[in-house]
């Protein structure tokens, strides 16, 4: 496993981070998962090198932090523990941002709501401080939510020893600048993959100048660059991977020519002897400016083998092969 610095932090995590969204359980996710068989992917994990563990309140209304809280005790010197803020179920004084868990979830991010939710998320995860602590997402009323204020109480958690950093995420550039004006941030985590990098290539030219470091989730596209899923597979009514908004690859006519290009990689596959989510994984912490990418995992087979991404070197040919074949795809969306 490689490491590196998130940010200038003085924190090292391994490239490959564990993402505990699906350990939460969802709709979208299909099957729920097993709590106990969480519990030793995590174990996994971290036996394979990886520190990293991300997670968030909202990911099962608190179920994913206090599995990986579980998981994690007795453990906690080896795990750079990074968690969020600003979603909440529990309270409708924020913005409304949607329907999750059969509950309303709004964007609240008022110092008020923060020192709540960092005491609650402490007490989940069963520690005494987050070593990255992130806002979800952006406010979209800068009025009552101004910038200023949310980011002065996450430096005042910061001094009270509470979290030992502060990032951001799903945010543009302007308001990752924004941020920068008002706190120490040391890291951002957005949407990014081979198939996706051209929406998040500003906001990595930006954390790559300010030495930022840049947290990419669903690398692998919700299972379709495992190589997994054919072009017979079918989901659920309800799986969202049906949903071309959310994400169009999975429509038929554009996931048969995505999964062309994955069958053209099996030689690469080959010549490095990793399957092909490891190669992905591979290409992606190549990425000039991403540093990090975090993999979910439902059982132990699938945190060993993400693991192994972060052991995968690439050659500069090869990077740049795979990257022109992913470009031929992107004018399909």
């Amino acid at each position: 496993m490689r490491y590196r610095p998130l940010g200038n932090s003085g924190i090292q995590a391994s490239v490959i981070g564990l993402g505990t969204w699906v350990t939460g359980g969802s709709p979208i996710w299909g099957e729920d998962p097993d709590d106990k068989e969480s519990i030793r992917a995590i174990d996994a994990a971290l036996d394979a090198g990886i520190t990293l563990i991300d997670t968030a309140p909202i990911y099962g209304i608190g179920r994913s932090e206090e599995v990986v809280g579980r998981a994690i005790k007795g453990k906690r010197d080896q795990v750079v523990l990074a968690t969020k803020c600003g979603l909440r179920w529990d309270d409708a004084s924020g913005t409304f941002m949607g329907h999750m868990y059969g509950k309303d979830v709004y964007r609240n991010t008022r110092p008020d709501s923060i020192k709540f939710e960092i005491e609650q998320s402490l007490q989940r995860l069963d520690t005494t401080h987050i070593d990255l602590y992130q806002v979800h997402w952006p406010t979209v009323d800068h009025m009552t939510m101004p910038v200023t204020d949310t980011m002065a109480t996450l430096m005042k958690l910061k001094d009270q020893g509470k979290i030992r950093s502060i990032g951001v995420s799903n945010v543009s550039v302007c308001e990752l600048d924004q941020n920068l004006k008002s706190g120490d941030v040391i890291a951002d985590q957005a949407r990014y993959s081979i198939l996706s990098q051209k929406q998040e290539q500003a906001v990595i030219n930006e954390c790559r100048e300010k030495h930022i470091a840049f947290l990419a989730y669903q690398p692998l596209e919700q299972g379709l660059l495992t190589g997994k899923i054919t072009r017979e597979t079918k989901f659920a009514d309800d799986d969202i991977r049906n949903n071309a908004d959310w994400n169009p690859w999975f429509q038929p006519s554009v996931r048969d020519q995505v999964i062309d290009v994955l069958d053209a990689w099996d030689e690469l596959t080959t010549k490095y002897d990793c399957t092909l989510a490891q190669l992905v994984l591979a290409w992606t912490v190549e990425q000039p400016g991403v540093t990090h990418a975090l993999v979910g995992a439902r059982n132990v087979q699938q945190a060993e083998a993400n693991a192994r991404g972060g052991e995968v070197i690439l050659g500069d040919h090869d990077i740049d092969r795979m990257t022109a074949d992913a470009k031929k795809l992107h004018a399909l969306v």
